[in-house]
């Protein structure tokens, strides 16, 4: 609708929206798309959201999907930012936050990215999509694929859980199950694809999964009267949603919708698969691939992240920092956060409560800050 052209996030080379592309044809990197917000703007009025319905197409004009009919939808979007009361006061917060993920159709934040990815494939003529995954976001592009009539092949570790298998094959998936983690899954892939297989739509590296998640940010603003939290914190293995929010954050400043200030972007991973905390703490700006990666979080076992250097930039910009959980914490909060506020989470959701209470605990956050967790799943996937 108003989207101008693809950059890359490293080069900045431009390219052409009006076909499907993965990743920059100068240097390998991520595209990111880019919109005339000026005109985007004009068209929309911050006042009329009110009115328009509870998923993340209400912010259509600042979405890239053109052609309405090739919008691919389950309802996804706008879920719930729940405030966590008795949580907060065992952790020594005042205002502490959950944006709970997992009313999305299938059960985890991965439907907003599929949604917007799938509709813009959709849109310029794919048939057969493809996707690695630990599991949740092969359930969402099954899903998705089906509701738009397009074939689906997804790559998986042998170990993923079986609900997620299962949640494949249902919506008629074609499955690739792989001795490895998710990173072996992205090289069959990338193999697949590149001999005519379908169309890669792995994270980041097509430039619109990103375009979906960063409707977080869009309703974390929303949510909150248009201020930001002073703190996100975000579990993190590929990273699109914490690149994503970022995007929407400038994208809302641009607008006039919300002022020049940012929240702490806080990425917490497995300390069994902490590429990106161990490359923050180096101060690098590109991690070092985890050999033998593992935890049961299956969504943070992602060995490297081809968007490394964008999370690593925006932890940095915003003042935040990154943080490992080892598995027994997360498994422990899993039931934690249930118990005390009626969240069923991911184990991957999970792992923002022990990391909040280490942060408290050293002062890098403080008792009176608005917090916002984000419990990207439905615990109910990992029976």
């Amino acid at each position: 609708m108003y989207l101008t052209n693809l950059e890359c996030a490293a080069c900045e080379r431009g390219h052409p929206p009006g076909r499907l592309h993965n990743l920059c044809e100068s240097c390998g990197m991520p595209l990111l798309a880019r919109y005339d917000l000026d005109a985007a703007g004009a068209a929309l009025a911050k006042t009329s959201l009110a009115t328009r319905p509870a998923n993340l197409w209400r912010y259509r004009e600042l979405l890239p999907v053109a052609d309405p009919a090739a919008v691919v939808t389950l309802g996804e979007g706008y879920t719930p930012l729940l405030r966590a009361d008795r949580l907060g006061a065992r952790l020594g917060l005042a205002n502490l936050y959950v944006k709970d993920e997992a009313l999305n159709p299938t059960g985890t934040f991965k439907a907003r990215g599929m949604a917007v990815a799938v509709s813009m494939a959709r849109q310029l003529g794919a048939t057969e999509l493809a996707v690695p995954s630990a599991g949740n976001a092969g359930g969402a592009l099954a899903a998705y694929a089906a509701r738009a009539g397009l074939s689906a092949h997804v790559f998986m570790p042998r170990d993923t859980p079986r609900a997620n298998v299962v949640e494949c094959e249902r919506a008629g998936a074609r499955i690739t199950l792989v001795d490895g983690l998710i990173s072996d899954c992205a090289r069959l892939v990338a193999e697949y694809c590149g001999n005519g297989g379908g169309f890669d739509v792995s994270t980041l590296r097509e430039p619109y999964r990103v375009e979906g998640k960063k409707t977080m940010g869009f309703e974390l603003a929303e949510q909150l009267g248009w201020r930001l939290p002073d703190v996100v914190v975000y579990p993190t293995g590929g990273g699109t949603g914490l690149v994503g929010m970022w995007k929407a954050f400038d994208e809302l400043a641009q607008l006039g919708w919300i002022d020049g200030y940012r929240p702490r972007m806080v990425a917490v991973q497995a300390d069994g698969c902490a590429p990106i905390v161990t490359a923050f703490l180096a101060g690098a700006t590109h991690a070092t691939e985890v050999v033998g990666a593992t935890t049961v979080a299956s969504g943070l076992r992602v060995p490297r992240a081809i968007g490394d250097f964008i999370m690593l930039d925006v932890l940095r910009r915003s003042g935040g920092t990154a943080i490992a959980v080892s598995d027994p914490e997360l498994l422990a909060a899993v039931a934690e956060l249930d118990r005390l506020e009626g969240i069923f989470p991911a184990p991957e959701g999970a792992a923002c409560v022990p990391a909040v209470r280490k942060l408290v605990a050293n002062g890098e956050i403080g008792a009176d800050e608005i917090v916002v967790i984000f419990n990207t799943g439905s615990g109910l996937k990992y029976l």
